[in-house]
């Protein structure tokens, strides 16, 4: 298994990348959408009509890089229809890693393809290759099969629940369920 603890090491350092990544198109994002805000109520300033594309270019890519992000995590959807650490329970959550598997091998397929045809456009206001929009979906793709992967691999080697406390993101439920009861709701006390 050490395929599986070299692919954990890979994916960690994937995340942190992709957090990074994911802020500084934030940030474009936020800046270029305010420069557009100002300059059509500012008549001083000059209007940029590439500004739009750029904003919706880094869009697309928050949109498919924290799409992976959140297969990584189990940030989603979660299908709640069984109690919790029950059989059927554990067999929809690896369900649902498998189908996430089998989403980013559709989109590595397919989005293959599209990047291709990216290298034939420009980008009419930004003069940008679209091959930089169009390689979005095989990106996230990549990214999608890597991280489910690894939790499908975690899951065999230690058990649903053990890849899920490394792995997901603690929800309010689980929360919930661990945290002791609270003493100052039900004391006399505060019962008038």
């Amino acid at each position: 298994m050490a395929f599986a603890m070299t692919l954990g090491r890979v994916n960690r350092q994937l995340e942190r990348f992709l957090n990074g990544v994911l802020l500084l198109l934030l940030a474009s994002f936020i800046v270029l959408i305010v420069y557009q805000i100002a300059s059509r109520n500012l008549g001083f300033m000059p209007r940029l009509y590439w500004t739009e594309e750029m904003s919706r270019f880094a869009f697309q890519w928050m949109i498919m890089l924290g799409t992976s992000i959140g297969v990584l995590h189990a940030d989603h959807f979660v299908l709640e229809a069984f109690p919790r650490g029950s059989r059927p329970d554990r067999i929809t959550r690896v369900i649902r890693d498998v189908a996430c598997l089998l989403v980013g091998m559709i989109f590595v397929v397919f989005g293959f393809g599209f990047l291709l045809s990216g290298f034939d456009r420009i980008a009419s206001a930004s003069q940008l290759p679209m091959v930089v929009t169009y390689s979005t979906f095989f990106v996230s793709g990549v990214l999608i099969v890597l991280f489910s992967l690894q939790r499908l691999l975690l899951t065999m080697r230690h058990g649903v629940d053990a890849m899920e406390r490394e792995l997901d993101t603690p929800s309010e439920i689980d929360e919930l369920g661990a945290a002791p009861p609270t003493q100052t709701l039900d004391t006399p006390e505060n019962r008038s």
